[in-house]
């Protein structure tokens, strides 16, 4: 695996590089060598944030870890990433046993806009590929990213829906009405 680091707020050493490495080559057994990761570090209010990215054919792996330690904080993302490519591989393979193909779309970069206002304004614009996928591969698609909601087009209505997570840990599904 390929990992590119940023730090936000702070300086990347070349030691907290070696243990990112040495502890996310664990994850290797999982993937082909020309995976890419992205992995930021960085510090709010005393707050050591680690968010890794993992871009991989057809979906992407992410995980967001927050604590006072860096390391703690890789550990556990390394744990999460574990966890969620057992998950998808578990998925995947009952998928493909059923003999149904799975379709994921990668995420464009993120643009920043800045403006000098006081009003709530966008920041962050996402731009991803409208590929049409049933409600079953958004909710995986979702979890993978662990995001509290996902936008895609239903391949069942071409509409396009917002599948979000409730509460109460079902799901929602927002779909438009002409």
């Amino acid at each position: 695996m390929k990992l590119t680091f940023v730090g936000k707020n702070m300086e990347v050493t070349q030691a907290l590089k070696e243990v990112t490495e040495k502890k996310f080559s664990k994850l290797d057994k999982y993937f082909q060598k020309d995976v890419e990761g992205n992995v930021i570090y960085s510090v709010e209010r005393n707050r050591k944030i680690l968010e890794v990215t993992i871009n991989l054919p057809g979906t992407i792996l992410r995980v967001e870890e927050a604590g006072d330690d860096m390391y703690a904080s890789i550990d556990k993302a390394v744990d999460v990433l574990e966890r969620q490519i057992r998950k998808y591989r578990t998925k995947l393979q009952k998928r493909y046993n059923n003999g149904e193909t799975i379709r994921f779309e990668n995420i464009a970069p993120l643009t920043e806009e800045e403006d000098d206002d006081d009003k709530p304004k966008v920041v962050r614009t996402k731009r991803f590929d409208m590929k049409p996928m049933d409600v079953e591969e958004a909710i995986l698609q979702m979890e993978l990213l662990r995001h509290n909601f996902f936008v895609f087009m239903n391949a069942d209505t071409d509409d396009i829906n917002v599948l979000y997570k409730r509460k109460d840990g079902n799901y929602g599904l927002i779909e438009p009405e002409y």
